[in-house]
């Protein structure tokens, strides 16, 4: 029997985040990427989302190496946990190794970590196969693609990508090389689905410089800037026009700090000498000499921007007239978030721009026509649409076919399924374990969706608990039972039907019979407090019957 290539998703597929795709032949594997997602709305106090690797852990012998495209937190962020149960090398771009290390560093994990730096055009070889760096562009600096040389053929992975025919720095992606691998041969693309839907071709970063040059061109006050830590060109690009117009720039927001000195250490940046300062000095200095970059685009509850929204920052707070330019698009769901800090702002008294009133984001992401133009250089024997929700793997999938792709050499497929490749077929197989994997604080994976049930009940109806002391030797109820609720209703003004629930209760315990155990005596007063809460008040609050034994 013909042995088989396989890719096996572990992330990125019908969803946009923790991307980690397996790609396997015989004894070896490599892994792309090792990235987290952010939590739904109805994962109440889970911090992080990441894909679950058991399959790695039981496969972890044979893991040659962890490949990465660069270093968004989609694409990295499951580092961290993943490496305290995987030891694999990592194998990525300058600016992508700068953060994980700073990454590792936080979780005690860069010394056990063997981290091998690479540039575009090195190929690196990992048990059977050979993996090729090529450049390309994308929101933040080092962006790469990978061919992969197998044994039945190539694959290549795009990555995140765009064609920015004039970036802020690193060049235009290189097509050539991606021309030539079509030529050669390549049997099969994974490509980036995040953009389908738009048509056209996604603008250049540099079309971002001229709409901050017009803001900050005449502005007599104090101007502050949000965009993504990430987006070192964007940063780049406001220091730039800052320094232009004799502004001091301080930035504030850790993920913003920790990217500024990655970035200027390793070269990325280059901040004319007194432009950068203290934070700390910006209240010595006149507004219309200050601009502060900082983090909080998405509205998050933590990030520098909402905390000065919400006048909880040590060391900015909003004046009047101050010009809060936000540069970055929202991330579906975030709509919310940044709409109440929005408002707060103005609230305050400052005006707010966004990419509404101004070109002042781009997407990092490769448009209809940029999606066709890899194709047709690429000219792939099979198809995998990958990084996007269902609607854009199955629109990519549709657009392949436009470019001549038999639908029968395309596989849209969802996290978990093995995807086989031969030289002339490609089908998917079975199934491996896959999910998401819930991080809360220091706990990875001790929450399930028994917890996230409660806390969701615990979150809309709240809490009761019945608290009654008994004798161990008779049952005889010694005092209470007394009813406390978190949560539920304010007891003061729900006086008669609280007494109805003590009452009830007390009934229910004296009822049981003389030889029930403490957890018959719990579920009696659980079922019947429920029920009675039910019919009085349309609600489904958690009860807690505590009974101490004296």
């Amino acid at each position: 029997m013909a042995e088989k290539l396989k890719i096996i998703p572990l992330g990125g597929l019908n969803e946009i985040g923790k991307n980690m795709t397996v790609i396997e032949y015989k004894d070896d594997i490599i892994v792309i990427d090792c990235g987290m997602g952010f939590p739904d709305d109805d994962m109440y106090g889970i911090d992080v989302v990441i894909p679950d690797y058991s399959y790695l852990i039981q496969n972890q012998t044979r893991i040659r190496g962890i490949f990465l495209t660069h270093g968004h937190e989609d694409h990295i962020g499951a580092l961290p946990y993943v490496l305290r149960d995987i030891d694999a090398p990592i194998y990525t771009t300058r600016m992508t190794a700068g953060l994980v290390e700073l990454k590792l560093a936080e979780y005690d994990l860069l010394s056990t970590t063997r981290i091998y730096t690479c540039e575009a055009g090195d190929v690196i070889r990992a048990g059977v196969f050979q993996v090729e760096f090529i450049h390309t562009n994308h929101s933040i600096a080092d962006a790469v693609a990978f061919a992969i040389r197998t044994p039945l053929g190539t694959l290549i992975h795009t990555g995140d990508w765009k064609i920015d025919p004039t970036p802020i720095s690193g060049g235009m992606i290189d097509l050539a090389r991606l021309g030539e691998l079509g030529r050669e041969g390549v049997l099969a693309l994974m490509c980036d689905s995040t953009n389908v839907e738009r048509p056209g071709y996604t603008k250049s970063e540099s079309t971002v410089g001229s709409s901050f040059d017009a803001l900050f061109k005449g502005c007599e006050e104090r101007i502050i800037v949000t965009t993504f830590a990430s987006n070192v060109d964007r940063i780049q690009q406001v220091i730039n026009v800052a320094a232009r117009y004799g502004r001091k720039v301080a930035v504030s927001g850790r993920s913003m700090e920790n990217a500024l000195k990655v970035s200027t250490k390793l070269g990325y940046m280059k901040i004319p000498e007194g432009v950068l300062v203290d934070l700390n000095q910006i209240k010595s200095l006149p507004k219309e000499k200050i601009c502060i970059i900082t983090t909080g685009s998405q509205g998050e509850a933590m990030s520098a921007l909402s905390r000065i929204a919400y006048s909880s920052h040590r060391q900015i707070e909003i004046q009047p007239g101050d010009k809060i330019i936000l540069s970055a698009s929202a991330i579906p769901g975030n709509e919310h978030a940044i709409g109440n800090v929005i408002n707060e702002l103005y609230r305050k008294g400052a005006e707010v721009i966004n990419e509404r009133n101004r070109d002042l984001h781009v997407s990092g992401h490769a448009c209809q026509q940029e999606l066709k133009i890899l194709h047709a250089l690429v000219k792939p024997k099979f198809f995998i649409p990958v990084h996007g929700e269902q609607r854009h793997l199955r629109i990519h999938a549709r657009l392949a076919q436009e470019m001549g792709m038999r639908p029968d050499h395309i596989v849209v497929t969802d996290i978990g399924h093995i995807i086989e490749l031969t030289p002339k077929s490609i089908r998917l197989g079975g199934t491996v374990t896959s999910g998401r994997i819930l991080v809360d604080g220091y706990g990875v994976g001790d929450v399930g969706s028994v917890v996230l049930r409660d806390r969701k009940r615990l979150a809309e109806d709240g809490m009761i608990v019945v608290v009654v002391t008994m004798s161990a030797e008779n049952h005889a109820v010694l005092s209470g039972p007394e009813i406390i609720t978190r949560g539920f209703i304010y007891v003061k003004e729900s006086e008669e039907l609280m007494e109805e629930v003590r009452q009830l209760a007390a009934q229910v315990i004296q009822q049981a019979k003389p030889n029930a155990d403490w957890a018959t005596i719990k579920s009696d007063v659980k079922r019947e407090l429920s029920n009675f809460l039910f019919r009085k008040a349309r609600r489904s609050p958690m009860i807690l019957p505590v009974i101490m034994e004296v």
